[in-house]
């Protein structure tokens, strides 16, 4: 089942007896977990309300079977339970045997489940190949939360929005992303803040993104770049001057430095080499937007001056580490240099 099916059947007050909800993308796993346990309803921790995790994970049978003493159902909840991901020789014979019974028992007593509990699995990965995992996709219901991609994000943006009777066009929730990223606990933080700063009626606009929101640093090195490739050597150095204000770590900036740089080369390689731009930045589904941003900065630069910064880089960790330079006098330097 999609995330968007999963949350609409919630919304519509439709509650299910099993589930398995698993992937990286927490905040919106974190939500429909929260939502499932609002339909649940009151919840008494140990009484029609379980907590299960692999410590305890042996035991979820007998709770199972356990009556909620004067509540129609119990919710149990198990976490990171080790169950679900790939085989290895790591696993312990003891894992298996408790992964075979719950899976034999969940085929074979799924009528006793959907009249007793809402059993709900939440796991940050799951082998979809394994016999437990079936088990709960052939009777109750699997859910993977990916990571969401752009349209899904600024769908969620625009809906969020509209609820509080605040406008934000497309251009504007494009910024948003690639100024603040695509984790959706932070996008929420952040659009709620503009929501407010916009009041009813009002509309958010790229400015206010500039002056409310937390940029992300790879998104503040993005316009460092920018003023680099422009030889605007006095905005460089600003950007760099507002990342120490904002206590960033020097040593962090130089490694996100490095790393941004590192992939501007292999854009250019890549777009010689005719290669996927994508695969060979290695770029998950909500970052495919990055590739039109790095294609427009590779232009600024020749392999040559790339190889050079990379090297000037990795040589200021190298003497740093070794106490021979000042980081922030290092980075000012090449800076200065590259644009002089």
């Amino acid at each position: 089942m999609t995330i968007e099916s999963l949350e609409k059947e919630l919304k519509q007050g439709k509650l299910n007896s099993l589930y398995l909800l698993y992937g990286e993308e927490l905040y919106l796993l974190e939500s429909s977990l929260k939502r499932i346990k609002t339909l649940f309803g009151e919840c008494i921790k140990g009484i029609n309300y379980v907590l299960i995790d692999e410590q305890n994970i042996q035991e979820i049978i007998d709770d199972i079977e356990t009556p909620s003493f004067g509540y129609e159902k119990k919710l149990i909840i198990a976490r990171n339970i080790e169950l679900f991901k790939k085989d290895t020789k790591k696993k312990t014979s003891d894992n298996n045997k408790i992964k075979d019974k719950l899976t034999q028992y969940i085929n074979d007593n799924i009528k006793i489940i959907n009249e007793s509990v809402v059993l709900v699995f939440v796991e940050e990965e799951a082998d979809g190949k394994s016999e437990l995992y079936q088990a709960i996709d052939k009777n109750g219901i699997v859910c993977k939360f990916d990571f969401q991609k752009p349209i899904q994000i600024e769908q969620r943006i625009k809906s969020i929005c509209n609820s509080y009777k605040v406008e934000i066009d497309s251009a504007t929730i494009k910024y948003f992303i690639e100024c603040c990223g695509t984790n959706m606990q932070d996008l929420i933080n952040e659009i709620r803040k503009l929501i407010e700063y916009a009041g009813e009626n009002g509309t958010i606009k790229k400015d206010d993104i500039d002056k409310l929101s937390i940029k992300k640093l790879e998104s503040v090195i993005f316009d460092l770049t920018d003023d680099l490739g422009k030889k605007d050597i006095t905005s460089a150095l600003q950007v760099l001057q507002n990342l120490i204000y904002a206590k960033e770590p020097l040593a962090k900036i130089l490694i996100t430095l490095y790393n941004h740089f590192k992939k501007i080369y292999i854009t250019k390689m890549a777009l010689n080499d005719n290669k996927d731009l994508a695969s060979s930045l290695k770029l998950k589904p909500n970052q495919m937007f990055l590739t039109t941003k790095y294609k427009v900065q590779s232009k600024y630069f020749e392999e040559r001056d790339l190889r050079n910064v990379l090297q000037e880089l990795y040589n200021l960790d190298y003497n740093f580490k070794n106490g021979k330079i000042d980081l922030q006098v290092g980075l000012e330097t090449i800076l200065c240099r590259y644009c002089s």
